[in-house]
């Protein structure tokens, strides 16, 4: 997958070898504004799909080298992008107020990456294509979103220890619960508050679904159904900022994935204190 081989550990290029491989540089007003839309709009697609924050200021400073505009600076945070292209010139900003997971929008901007890289692109060509990638709605239906949450959470119960008697209470929990979740985002744009509710109501059915006979071990069957709301990617993007040394975006995307599970804890516990 093209998404995985543009990775740390492969040798980062210096300044000069970026200079020598980019094209003439730029010298009319149009022409840096056009480079510098080209790469906000590719740092705002790759940070809103789940990017990590180095592969997102790589990415910039390589696209904005290879147009011509070798001395490119980028500081990108979870919630914003800053970009600037001279020192005599104010910096740029991009506002990031929602953020998603697709890997494949991150996978494809790498590629206009490249292909700009190789000179395969002109500025427009390169536009063009961003704008597309944005504007592509995700991989995946509702339908396939909802069906595989329920499905992983009924294999996450019987992995958990769960019998075979709580494989379909899990997958109509997660399915349910995952549902849940999608629609509170779209009605109330309080942060947490989907996961929150999404968890107390897997909570409620399980507990109703085990005291009608339907299934046998609540606590397997809560374990598995909440699995699809964990920030799995929240946490491994956390970490490895972390490790390439962005410590404001790793500690903010680590405390956005500690709400989340806090709020997945509550629901639940509130289903606890008022049925048990």
């Amino acid at each position: 997958m093209e998404y995985i081989r543009h990775n740390p550990s492969s040798p980062v290029e210096s300044e000069p070898e970026m200079r020598n491989k980019s094209q003439h540089p730029v010298t009319e007003p149009s022409e840096q504004s056009q480079v510098i839309a080209i790469c906000l709009l590719a740092g705002k697609i790759m940070l809103q799909s789940g990017g990590e924050t180095y592969r997102v200021e790589d990415t910039m400073k390589r696209m904005a080298a290879a147009l011509g505009l070798p001395h490119s600076h980028s500081y990108v945070v979870p919630t914003g992008i800053f970009f600037s292209v001279d020192a005599t010139e104010p910096a740029k900003l991009i506002r990031i107020s929602e953020r998603t997971t697709d890997l494949d929008k991150v996978s494809e901007v790498n590629a206009v990456s490249r292909r700009i890289g190789q000179g395969q692109l002109t500025v427009q060509e390169a536009h063009d294509l961003l704008l597309e990638i944005e504007r592509k709605p995700s991989g995946y239906s509702y339908a396939v979103q909802l069906g595989a949450a329920a499905l992983s959470s009924a294999c996450f119960t019987i992995m958990f220890g769960g019998g075979w008697g709580d494989f379909l209470p899990a997958l109509l929990c997660g399915g349910i619960g995952y549902a849940a979740v999608i629609l509170f985002h779209r009605w109330v744009r309080v942060k947490f508050f989907a996961e929150l509710t999404a968890s107390f109501v897997i909570g409620m059915l399980a507990f109703f679904l085990v005291y009608a006979g339907a299934g046998f071990e609540r606590d397997k069957i809560i374990i598995g159904s909440v699995m699809p709301l964990v920030p799995g990617l929240l946490i491994t993007n956390a970490v490895r900022d972390l490790m390439a040394g962005h410590l404001v975006s790793g500690l903010s995307k680590g405390a956005e994935a500690f709400l989340t599970a806090f709020a997945i804890g509550t629901g639940i516990a509130v289903v606890f204190s008022l049925l048990m």
